[in-house]
């Protein structure tokens, strides 16, 4: 590569350390930079990034400002979900980050990612009305998530219409500005399976403009998209090519990818890629305890967490559980009275992701054989879920499950 120099190099040549090279590439502030293994391979004539609190000191402004005067700092937008760390360094990553609402959105993130609801809203909380775009609509999503998992619905709603503003504000000239909040908006709709779009917007009008790592996510939640649509082949297929594309030096959006893969390939029935992609999230989030991600997805990875986390993390698994049935609640709250459908709340863990097998078709004897339990108790599991349920059969079963 003639012409791309290394971190060291540019280091060297711009004057400062190689950790801050290292991070203006994870933050995507160095354009045309590209992953190459574990390092990063720059092009020699790349410009050096302005550094914010240089150009606050001059009185200039480094973030984009839109028509109405609100600043859009991509810095400031969801700062950890876009920064490359390796496994067991979340939280140092963290901590070496400026004082100020960079690190302030990234610690909200760490705490949500965590399962430490209670915290993340606190800390969100101080910029949800921020003039700062990028740490506003970052606050908002942290918000509304975590008020859904301490049943504070309301303020999970307010969060939400927020959101709902932003998106609605788009229309301005700015295009990180129409991306960010595109990216946002969407982002909640489609977690929450609220009434979808006829369609996402094009990729292609927003993903460019988005940094790597909320590149990454974003693709996360398009593939989550056509889940909910049933293409699970397309899903999985854009899972494949976002990992394969660097989205894996991304260790919060790698997770959320993994675990769509699972979804995809559970319902495809092709277990043993989907146990492989677990086991890869579950690589990547268990030195920092990202486990949020579980305990939202339980009962949409159809028995996979109960095969293969419970036997060999047990505690983990039950702290999964936990974080299921506190996020499930508050969920169904928000989801229910918006689209009209009812899904289920009073099946256990087990029943529900039992039961999610059935709707997508498992025969008894193959939900028995992934479990590694009798067939009789694969149907015990079955009847309860459909008694308490009011059902008589499988199709009437679907309607209450989130295929």
């Amino acid at each position: 590569m003639a012409n791309y120099r290394s971190t060291q190099e540019m280091a060297e040549k711009w004057g400062v350390s190689e950790r801050r090279i290292n991070q203006y590439c994870a933050e995507g502030r160095i354009s045309g930079a590209q992953r190459v293994g574990k390092a990063w391979a720059i092009p020699a004539d790349a410009e050096k990034p302005a550094d914010p609190r240089q150009t606050r000191r001059q009185g200039k402004s480094a973030p984009v400002k839109t028509a109405s005067g609100a600043l859009i700092d991509q810095a400031n937008f969801m700062p950890l979900m876009n920064t490359a760390f390796a496994p067991g360094k979340c939280r140092d990553t963290v901590e070496v980050m400026a004082p100020g609402p960079r690190r302030d959105i990234a610690t909200a993130e760490y705490h949500y990612f965590t399962g430490h609801p209670e915290k993340a809203a606190k800390e969100a909380e101080a910029y949800l009305t921020s003039p700062d775009m990028g740490a506003r609509l970052s606050a908002c999503l942290l918000y509304a998530y975590a008020n859904l998992s301490l049943k504070r619905i309301q303020r999970a709603e307010f969060a939400l219409g927020e959101l709902n503003v932003s998106l609605a504000n788009a229309g301005e000239q700015v295009p990180e500005f129409r991306a960010a909040a595109a990216f946002i908006s969407f982002t909640g709709t489609v977690l929450l399976h609220l009434p979808l779009p006829e369609e996402m917007p094009q990729a292609k009008s927003f993903l460019p403009l988005l940094p790597p790592g909320l590149r990454a996510f974003a693709l996360y939640v398009q593939a989550h998209y056509l889940y909910l649509k049933q293409e699970y082949d397309h899903s999985a297929g854009i899972v494949e090519a976002t990992l394969a594309m660097g989205a894996s030096d991304y260790p919060i959006p790698a997770i959320y990818l993994h675990l769509i893969a699972v979804m995809d390939y559970m319902s495809m029935k092709q277990t043993d890629r989907a146990e492989a992609h677990l086991l890869a999230a579950w690589e990547i989030a268990r030195p920092d305890d990202l486990i949020e991600g579980f305990g939202e997805h339980h009962g949409l990875l159809g028995t996979m967490l109960e095969a293969v986390i419970k036997p060999k993390w047990p505690e983990d698994f039950k702290r999964i559980i936990d974080i299921t049935y506190r996020f499930s609640s508050g969920w169904r709250r928000v989801h229910n009275p918006r689209t009209g459908h009812d899904v289920a709340d009073d099946l256990t863990t087990t029943e529900f992701a039992i039961a999610m097998l059935a709707a997508r078709d498992w025969t008894t004897q193959e939900i028995a054989e992934h479990l590694k339990i009798s067939v009789n108790t694969a149907k015990t599991h079955i009847s309860e879920a459909m008694r308490k349920l009011n059902v008589q059969n499988r199709k009437d079963l679907k309607q209450y499950m989130l295929l």
